[in-house]
């Protein structure tokens, strides 16, 4: 017997033990499928932060009046294309942790073929 053999021995269980087991030993990881409740919860608050800036700007154009409605076009054009970069960025850092996670499966599944495979002689 190897001392690779000895080792895979110790670290497999011995039976299979349930879903429960899975998640608090980290053999199933989580984050994976909360990672689209997040990407959700946080595209929200983008959505909810375009209003504001369109609120805003249509207060203080009707709040002051004559020349501040000439301020608060800019104000709207580029508060809107800050919150359109804030949701790019919040998707693509949301894509890299499901790219992340993605591969770590590609990865467990290649170790269950690569153990089920016989030893190359």
């Amino acid at each position: 017997m190897s001392a690779t053999n000895s080792i895979k021995e110790e670290t497999q269980p011995s039976a299979p033990r349930g879903p429960l087991w899975a998640l608090l030993s980290f053999e199933r990881l989580i984050t994976g499928p909360v990672i689209h409740l997040v990407y959700w919860a946080g595209l929200g608050v983008i959505i909810i932060a375009a209003f504001s800036v369109i609120g805003a700007s249509i207060g203080v154009a009707w709040r002051e009046g004559g020349w501040a409605i000439l301020l608060a076009i800019p104000v709207l054009v580029l508060g809107l294309l800050i919150v359109f970069a804030a949701g790019l960025l919040w998707r693509a850092f949301c894509e890299f942790y499901v790219a992340i996670f993605r591969i770590g499966d590609d990865l467990a599944a290649l170790r269950r073929v690569a153990e089920r495979a016989p030893p190359p002689r």
